[in-house]
């Protein structure tokens, strides 16, 4: 019987135990419930922040869209002038390109002329070809790793 009543104390020390170790768990649990819900408001209002900020960024670039839209259309006209002036300048370049080869002719014509054969004109300086002049070859054949 003394073995029955150790036994049956036993068992009810671990079932205190128990239930002393479950309201631990349970105030635990229902502290990070209460915390996660904390955060989990805290971000629900941070994307509602941040929704709204994105609203407002989308009706700014509709706004700048607009204003672009207008702008360009009132400044057709000058666009329009720029692009004619432009045609102007690339005619002027080739006029001026087909003046300076008949001057070139001109000035070959008069020195056969005035010298006599074909005229002589300077030479430019070839490339040399390979290496340059104070180039050393690396050691190694390999790149360096």
């Amino acid at each position: 019987m003394v073995k029955a009543q150790k036994k049956e104390s036993n068992r009810q020390k671990s079932i205190k135990t128990d239930l002393a170790r479950q309201e631990k768990i349970n105030e635990i649990l229902i502290e990070n419930f209460a915390n996660l819900q904390k955060t989990m408001t805290t971000l629900a209002l941070k994307f509602d922040n941040l929704s709204q900020q994105m609203s407002s960024l989308l009706t700014l670039f509709e706004v700048s869209a607009k204003s672009f839209a207008d702008k360009l259309a009132t400044n057709i006209p000058e666009l329009q002038k720029d692009a004619e002036f432009l045609d102007k300048l690339d005619k002027l370049l080739d006029q001026n390109k087909t003046i300076a080869k008949g001057l070139t002719l001109m000035e070959e014509k008069l020195r056969e002329r005035v010298y006599g054969g074909r005229p002589t004109v300077p030479q430019q300086p070839q490339l040399q070809r390979g290496p340059p002049q104070n180039y050393a070859p690396s050691m190694e054949r390999r790149p360096i790793q």
